[in-house]
């Protein structure tokens, strides 16, 4: 084959290798967690001061245009549903391709549950895989979560998957996707505005609890060599629990975490411990009466959190000075006055929702 044929087909094959991969991001399920990772793949580079990485208890828990607001620090969520440890490594890796996070915040809730059905569970791995962008760390990421006997080629080329998707490629909203970019208006938090509230006698008391219980085995491997990682990048990191409906075994496994975690010279804060600093009420802050905040929840586990990166981390806020005039943190204005009356809208349904509730009784 002469060299201007060969030329004419590697230029074929990299043409038709940028279409499939344009057409299997704008193919791919459209919903929170893909919003929320096209919205991390539009930010801005190195401009993100505090990246999380978690499962479900990180995006409606944490309100990243409210920590802008209050305290001008730029945060992300890298959170998907059932989000096993396994994926935090590949996901903090292609954080730091596009970012220089100051700290990271690991949410721990996953690390005592065993992978058991998970690891056989396509959604919980696809949550992740599905999306990142083509890349040696979404490579890891499949071959960390998903098991050899499963049919691993769909998952590497996920056009395999979402192929039957073809109609959806008329909305604006998956053709937006192209690149696997776009904005995120709320910065990757999810408002929720209905209350299932927890019933008093319910409500967990646990932070007395001293004794220790170790968690899974596989979980134990995952969070040492995650905190060697860290420990060899000199990346600041604070671990956390978010507050929930816990249970007596669970409050010992974080005492046993807290212990592996502070080995390594890091901090590890189980927010059930502070029920009363943090203001949760579990009859109003929940929208599914066990682990999940509504918008009313979330501002306040929001300002707890916030205190923490500012107090430790000695965070700067960018609202001060010239850098809140560049291009880059405009957004951040925007998503924080979007936020405001989106919030505002959620807090009167929850309100309601409420009054409604004790009219009822």
């Amino acid at each position: 084959m002469k060299l201007k044929e060969w030329v004419k087909s590697a230029v074929f094959l990299f043409i038709f290798v940028l279409i499939l991969i344009s057409l299997t991001y704008i193919l791919r399920v459209n919903g929170e967690v893909k919003d929320i990772f096209t919205g991390f793949y539009a930010e801005q580079e190195n401009t993100i001061d505090v990246i999380m990485i978690g499962s479900s208890p990180v995006y409606p828990f944490y309100a990243a245009p409210q920590m802008w607001g209050e305290y001008g620090i730029t945060s992300y969520p890298l959170s998907s549903h059932v989000q096993r440890p396994s994926a935090a490594l590949p996901l903090l890796k292609e954080a730091y391709k596009t970012q220089s996070p100051k700290v990271v915040v690991f949410e721990m809730r996953m690390y005592t549950m065993e992978d058991g059905d998970m690891a056989t569970n396509m959604a919980y791995a696809r949550g992740v895989t599905d999306n990142l962008k083509y890349s040696w760390n979404r490579i890891e990421a499949i071959n960390r979560l998903v098991g050899d006997k499963q049919e691993r080629y769909t998952y590497y080329f996920d056009i395999f998957k979402y192929h039957s998707n073809w109609k959806t490629m008329i909305y604006l909203d998956q053709l937006a996707c192209y690149r696997y970019e776009k904005s995120n208006p709320l910065k990757g938090f999810v408002i929720k505005d209905t209350v299932v509230p927890l019933e008093l006698e319910r409500i967990p008391q646990c932070s007395h609890i001293t004794e220790t219980a170790p968690i899974p085995a596989e979980q134990e491997e995952r969070l040492v060599e995650l905190l060697g990682y860290l420990q060899e990048r000199g990346q600041k990191a604070i671990f956390i629990v978010s507050p929930y409906r816990i249970e007596a075994e669970e409050q010992m496994m974080y005492n046993y975490m807290t212990a592996v975690i502070e080995e390594y010279g890091y901090r590890f804060i189980n927010f059930n411990n502070y029920y009363d600093e943090i203001g949760i009420d579990f009859t109003t802050d929940y929208y599914d009466g066990v682990g999940h905040v509504n918008a009313l929840g979330a501002s306040k586990c929001t300002a707890f959190l916030g205190e923490i990166l500012e107090q430790e981390f000695m965070l700067e806020d960018k609202r001060q000075g010239q850098e809140s005039l560049f291009p880059a943190y405009r957004s951040w204005e925007a998503a924080y006055e979007r936020y405001q009356a989106e919030a505002a809208a959620a807090l009167v349904k929850i309100e309601t929702a409420v009054l409604e509730e004790d009219h009822a009784e």
